[in-house]
């Protein structure tokens, strides 16, 4: 009997809390398997997790805590590694895989599945792919059988390097580039890499095996930043430098992507070695044809936009409506502008003007401002202010309003436009009414999705037209809120 045909196994899930594991914690508990997820702090993981999901509190680096943890368990996913980590990341790996591996075997655990590092082992590797292959012939030491994939790059929306790469692109129209950006390597889509961790359930394994997997194409860092850039409809020049060293070019990441210096000079030591597929049994053992680097991207910024939209953005930003850093929020390449109001009115009443806005209704505040943008918008050869609206009272998903269209829409409760504007980016905006029969809060939310250092200049450039005209569209609906509640009392 195969594993696919075992239902009632019991899985581990380590470092669901990370990237990798939180994708594959949703993947496992929609296919129904019976899930154990262990977490140094279960509190910051059970809001994440299905009620059928158990969580147990325990450390790899404790092996007191791992018997339980594994107590009954069929197959376990390590997914841990301590690169972030401050002192000796290597010897907290090497404790780390010898206490899971020697608690696995002690509890009977049929198969561990691992995720590692590309690299050719016959090099000189850097201590971050060096540590990726030691843990797991430290795994296979234990006497259980494991299933280790080695990856190169992981392309997703939120990934560590696909968050390098794209900060870089947006922000370095002109970059200096040093040595590794050439070095070749095998990047692979999030979704397939999900699909071998997965599919690696139905398995017979009677031993340990190691397969190298990828995405369709070789490519460079260079190579990904080209196909982030052509889906983004940028241009960028690159300029090779010589000598860059990673303790240099860490701290020059450190200022314009989101990795802090550490990570950086560790990512980079491993960017310099080829991280390339040379075994390709995983193509052969697995029904899994892995995408290119450009569809890896796409697939990415589209999965980005569906997440991003499906958020509630009032749940991430402060109701006090003041941007944390000056001109927005930033989420992603995303830049937010946030704001709050309450109003003594049912949801019904205080949703009113929102229904109207636009059109001959105008947008409450500064309306001479609103026709301006449109002006311009029209000799740049965009639609212009002069759509209007097609109904006055009614709206649905689809209509447009003024320069406006209709993304979302739910009665008494949210409108979300998106803009049709000639802009350097994508831009929306949202109005959220929450509350009960007696007040209400408004949320006007202003997202702005710049594309390059151009789009990051004109929404910092119109920041203070944002006070104005954002700030007074608020309050006037507030008012034109409580006006419509009194005439209809």
């Amino acid at each position: 009997m195969t594993r696919e045909n075992r239902d009632d196994r019991l899985i581990l899930l380590t470092g669901a809390t990370g990237y990798v594991g939180g994708r594959l914690l949703r993947v496992l508990e929609h296919r129904g398997h019976r899930l154990r997820c262990l977490a140094r702090r279960p509190e910051f993981l059970k809001p994440k997790v299905s009620a059928g999901t158990e969580i147990v509190a325990g450390d790899v680096l404790d092996p007191t805590s791992l018997g339980t943890a594994l107590r009954g368990v069929s197959v376990a996913y390590y997914l841990v590694h301590s690169m972030g980590s401050a002192g000796s990341f290597e010897e907290n790996d090497r404790q780390s895989a010898r206490n899971f591996g020697a608690a696995a075997k002690a509890e009977g655990v049929e198969l561990i599945i691992y995720l590692g590092a590309l690299g050719n082992d016959g090099e000189t590797l850097s201590p971050h792919l060096k540590s990726r292959q030691e843990v797991g012939h430290i795994l296979r030491a234990s006497g259980v059988p494991v299933l280790e994939f080695r990856a190169s790059i992981i392309i997703g929306s939120g990934s560590l390097s696909f968050e390098m790469i794209r900060s870089l692109v947006e922000c370095l129209p002109i970059m200096i580039t040093p040595k590794w950006v050439s070095s070749p390597a095998q990047p692979i889509a999030i979704d397939d890499l999900l699909a071998y961790l997965t599919k690696a359930l139905s398995l017979p394994v009677p031993a340990s095996r190691i397969f190298e997997i990828g995405g369709a194409d070789q490519v460079s860092y260079a190579g990904i930043m080209c196909a982030y850039a052509r889906q983004r409809g940028m241009r960028i020049r690159m300029i090779p430098v010589p000598v860059l060293t990673p303790f240099l070019s860490s701290l020059w990441l450190g200022l314009v992507t989101p990795l802090y210096a550490r990570i950086g000079r560790k990512l980079i030591e491993s960017i310099v070695h080829p991280t390339v597929v040379r075994d390709k049994s995983a193509l052969e053992t697995f029904d899994i044809l892995p995408v290119g680097v450009d569809e890896a991207v796409r697939t990415a910024l589209a999965k980005e936009d569906k997440q991003f939209a499906a958020t509630r953005w009032s749940d991430a930003l402060s109701s006090s409506g003041n941007s944390h850093v000056f001109g927005a929020v930033q989420f992603g390449t995303r830049l937010v502008d946030s704001r709050t109001a309450h109003v003594e009115r049912s949801p019904a009443v205080a949703f009113t003007p929102i229904e109207q806005i636009g059109g001959d209704s105008g947008w409450y505040a500064w309306n001479g401002l609103w026709r301006v943008r449109g002006f311009v918008d029209l000799v740049l050869g965009g639609v212009g202010v002069r759509r209007g609206r097609s109904s006055a009272d009614v709206l649905r998903v689809g209509d447009t309003i003024d320069f406006w269209r209709v993304e979302r829409f739910e009665p008494n409760h949210l409108l979300r436009l998106v803009a049709e504007l000639k802009l350097p980016g994508r831009g929306w905006l949202e109005f959220e009414v929450t509350g009960d029969d007696s007040a209400s809060t408004i949320r006007q939310t202003a997202i702005f999705d710049p594309v390059g250092l151009f789009g990051r200049l004109y929404w910092y450039a119109l920041y203070p037209f944002h006070q104005l005209i954002f700030g007074g569209m608020l309050r006037r609906i507030v008012v034109a809120a409580l006006h419509d509640g009194l005439a209809t009392k």
